[in-house]
């Protein structure tokens, strides 16, 4: 027992520092979304999500620094998370699409390019939006036009479509 020990002690410590770096990365990375979100005037259910996610994206980097050190190639990583999005993509479809979604919601998140209340125009020649920001989730961003009617928009359109935004809304 004790030579098994020995024989894979760098591992159990690197293990040990990696397990607790891991809440300790969360901790500190929660503190600094919520001071930004309270800077920027984020909405607290935004600031969270986006917590979530990047806790799941650390909690990833733990689970495949833990692989590295116990001698899981990173070819074989690759090869493996690949097929298991292969599968999910043709079996869900719109794999792709909710990853570009999730991806556009931090990127508004954090280049804070409208706000809650703001006054949009979407310029698009086929459907053409002028609308009132009333919520940004992480997939989806949630609109009410001039005539009362709620439009929810994929957030990858922001990325993808010229926006307008103006003053916002008085109360």
């Amino acid at each position: 027992m004790i030579e098994v020990v020995e024989e894979y002690l760098p591992q159990i410590i690197a293990s040990v520092f990696i397990i607790l770096l891991t809440p300790l990365s969360k901790y500190v990375s929660r503190k600094i979304i919520i001071k930004y979100g309270q800077l920027t005037l984020k909405a607290e259910a935004r600031i969270f999500q986006i917590i979530q996610v990047i806790n799941i994206l650390i909690n990833f980097v733990c689970v495949v620094a833990l692989a590295i050190i116990w001698g899981v190639q990173p070819q074989n990583m690759l090869v493996a998370v690949s097929s298991i999005f292969a599968v999910i993509g043709v079996a869900l479809f719109a794999q792709w699409s909710i990853l570009s979604n999730i991806t556009a919601g931090i990127i508004i998140f954090f280049s804070m390019p409208f706000r809650i209340g703001d006054k949009i125009h979407i310029l698009d020649k086929d459907t053409p939006i002028e609308a009132t920001i009333e919520n940004v989730l992480t997939f989806h961003t949630y609109l009410r036009t001039m005539d009362g009617e709620q439009i929810i928009i994929p957030n990858s359109l922001f990325l993808q479509k010229i926006v307008s935004v103006g003053k916002p809304k008085e109360e």
